[in-house]
């Protein structure tokens, strides 16, 4: 393989998997070896064992590093704070992008920034919607009440009232309090008074929205 066939192998897909290149009658170890070789020379981008980017100028685009979490750790969505960053119920820029999977929890370190992957029971994997990014890209996101619950289940004491202020969120009025609510019921008590809790808060912005 040259590397005008990755090219034309890899086509859009700003990031791939090495399976990608094992189709038809081609020799495994040969392709690894030309993968070693253009991670070395920089054409590409190792993420992780069997997962590839294409270094500039070769990318025709950027990935987006939802797309690349997405793509780490598969059936894994992002959520926690990254994705209310992404929603807008955050003002605080996120370096590190956080996602939830039923799987192992894990953190990689990639030269296109850093992964964090927080372990979630199956039964709570649910609440993600696939969301367009920039540049014709997707990824599985959190829906923003879901991501305020992943954010109480896996961060102790995000309960409680005092650390709930300490988020500042903001935007609460777009919320579907009555999925908020009925999901908390369904998971957990410790869910479903923080649900209370986050209703009470984006009824408070509402009337201050109201006065105003």
């Amino acid at each position: 393989m040259v590397f005008e066939d990755l090219l034309r192998a890899v086509g859009d897909e700003p990031v791939f998997e090495t399976g990608l290149l094992l189709a038809g009658d081609v020799d495994r170890r040969d392709v690894e070896r030309q993968l070693s070789r253009w991670t070395a020379s920089g054409r590409l981008l190792k993420l992780r064992r069997g997962v590839y980017a294409l270094a500039p100028p070769y990318a025709k685009s950027a990935p987006h590093p939802y797309l690349v979490a997405n793509r780490l750790v598969p059936g894994s969505y992002v959520s926690l704070q990254s994705a209310l960053a992404h929603h807008g119920l955050i003002p605080e820029h996120v370096p590190v992008t956080t996602s939830v999977t039923p799987g192992r929890p894990a953190r990689w370190t990639t030269p296109l920034g850093t992964f964090d992957f927080r372990h979630l029971k199956r039964a709570l994997v649910l609440g993600y919607e696939r969301v367009p990014l920039p540049n014709g890209q997707s990824a599985l996101i959190a829906r923003p009440e879901k991501a305020l619950l992943d954010l109480v289940h896996l961060e102790a004491g995000t309960d409680d009232p005092r650390a709930l202020a300490e988020l500042r969120l903001q935007h609460l009025d777009g919320l579907d309090v009555a999925w908020l609510r009925r999901q908390g019921r369904r998971s957990s008590p410790k869910l479903d008074r923080a649900a209370r809790r986050i209703e009470r808060l984006a009824d408070a912005e509402r009337s201050e929205y109201r006065s105003l």
